[in-house]
């Protein structure tokens, strides 16, 4: 089984990839946050897919993680595979230490270089058009050489930590909980033809339409799959999304 969380469309490619490549059934964990009790098959490997949230995991995914029963993966082969546009910082040992909570033991952990999607601080923007068509021309090779080393059962962490790991996840990271994910600055404009994408493509089901307008609840995940997925680019952010790029994965 395969549990995943995405929003632009990157972690969920991976997870559906690996579902075909091994046979098995992904779960998209916000569907499931209110549910979380599942009927694993014997020897059946639990994997989780996730992109990775300012060098740390999406909280979304550690809360899920939490809330699941301590038995679930007993003595079971667990795996994660995360994607990110550059590097994961030390959000591999945090998915670690957060399976160690429930005395699970994380037999593998990967990661996928994928196209950038963060937008909401200087700096940040989407990859340039030839940037990301390499990042995606690259990553069914990546998922590959994985799906072969999880049906080997493979041992061991192959993750692209990047520089400064340490600073990254131990202090940009809570700084990014705390202040970044928040969606009282998100607003459309008159561009806005109220198509309702961003309403159906929210994971959390945090947007409803009043008037033909986006309104945003409290739920936000910071995903941004309403930023990017917007025909109209008619959805931004305070100041930060101006002249910034949209990316959705095709």
């Amino acid at each position: 089984m395969i549990f995943y969380f995405s929003g632009t469309g990157n972690s969920k490619w991976i997870a559906q990839q690996l579902a075909v490549s091994m046979d098995d059934n992904t779960v998209f964990i916000p569907s499931v946050l209110d549910t979380p009790n599942f009927a694993l098959k014997k020897d059946e490997k639990i994997g989780f897919v996730f992109p990775i949230y300012s060098w740390g995991i999406p909280p979304i995914v550690l809360q899920f993680i939490a809330q699941l029963k301590d038995e679930l993966c007993e003595n079971r082969y667990l795996y994660f595979v995360c994607s990110c546009g550059d590097e994961t910082g030390l959000a591999p040992m945090q998915f670690i230490k957060s399976v160690e909570k429930k005395k699970w033991k994380c037999s593998a952990g990967f990661s996928v270089i994928m196209p950038n999607n963060y937008v909401l601080l200087p700096g940040f923007d989407v990859d340039s058009d030839e940037v990301m068509r390499k990042k995606l021309e690259e990553a069914p090779n990546r998922l590959q050489t994985i799906s072969s080393l999880l049906r080997e059962s493979y041992i061991g962490l192959d993750c692209t930590e990047g520089s400064y790991a340490y600073f990254k996840t131990k202090l940009i990271y809570p700084l990014f909980v705390k202040w970044g994910i928040s969606p009282q600055k998100f607003y459309s404009t008159d561009m806005c033809n109220g198509c309702r994408r961003c309403e159906k493509v929210c994971p959390t089901k945090n947007i409803v339409l009043v008037d033909k307008s986006p309104e945003w609840g409290r739920k936000c995940t910071s995903c941004l799959a309403c930023f990017h997925i917007c025909p109209m680019k008619a959805i931004g952010y305070g100041g930060a999304t101006k002249n910034k790029g949209r990316y959705f994965h095709p």
